[in-house]
């Protein structure tokens, strides 16, 4: 199975990885760090930080406290402090954050908020 628990260093000690070759559909909630490297077709709910690698592939929306995009997100993204779109990233979907940073040359289409407010989806 894709899905791994490991002790890395973060905020809580904890760090999960769903990794590449591995299909999830349905949603995902953590409270814990979550590197993302497969597919999920569902919503991730985090009360950290997601890394969506490289390869990885959402279909679906993505609520957490910071987000870092390398791969593609069908969906919206509310952050309730950073989201970073690496040059990599592909973002179909509103976004809803505080800070963005979006490097070169990351695809974002969609709307953008940082007016601060807390959004639920």
């Amino acid at each position: 199975m894709g899905i791994k628990n490991k002790e890395e260093f973060s905020n809580n000690g904890l760090h999960n990885t769903l990794s590449a070759g591995t299909t999830v559909q349905g949603d995902i909630v953590t409270e814990g760090d979550f590197r993302l490297d497969g597919r999920i077709e569902g919503n991730i709910s985090c009360g950290a930080k997601i890394v969506i690698g490289p390869k990885a592939h959402i279909t679906g929306n993505i609520s957490s406290v910071n987000v870092e995009v390398l791969g593609t997100v069908i969906g919206n993204i509310r952050t309730a402090g950073n989201l970073i779109l690496k040059g990599t990233a592909v973002v179909e979907g509103d976004i809803f954050t505080q800070t963005l940073e979006i490097e070169p040359p990351a695809q974002f289409s969609g709307n953008c908020d940082m007016s601060g407010q807390v959004v639920t989806q």
